[in-house]
């Protein structure tokens, strides 16, 4: 069994922040369960491009006020709690932080942790071998 808790990890190497977000990562690929959980927290007033080439990405948000872009249709999405959405085509996305959003994601397959987003948005495909 595995307990964490957020206390625990705010200041570590799994509190990973970035310019328009910040990310705890609660479950990673070296707990080997076959996905990661994180808690992700997008800056108010941010835009932030993503694209998850090598992974499919469900998020649920909790807190907060934002939009969904869907880059390939056009579509906007009002995001607030109680809405989730999953990235099941690899979708390139732009999200829209219109307040402090706070959301929930599962990652398949896992994140290691030491991946960044590259030019394109996308992370790329680690394991714990690369390590």
């Amino acid at each position: 069994m595995i307990v964490r808790s957020l206390k625990d990890i705010i200041g570590t190497d799994r509190d990973v922040q970035a310019e328009t977000w910040c990310s705890r990562r609660f479950v990673l690929a070296g707990d080997r369960v076959g996905f990661s959980l994180h808690e992700t927290i997008l800056y108010a007033g941010t835009r932030t491009r993503m694209w998850y080439a090598n992974h499919i990405e469900a998020v649920y948000c909790v807190e907060g006020e934002g939009e969904l872009l869907d880059e390939e249709t056009g579509e906007t999405h009002r995001i607030e709690p109680g809405v989730m959405y999953l990235l099941d085509k690899h979708d390139h996305h732009e999200f829209h932080a219109i307040t402090d959003v706070r959301t929930v994601c599962v990652f398949n397959p896992p994140v290691t942790g030491r991946e960044t987003h590259d030019e394109n948005g996308a992370y790329p495909l680690l394991t714990e071998e690369d390590a």
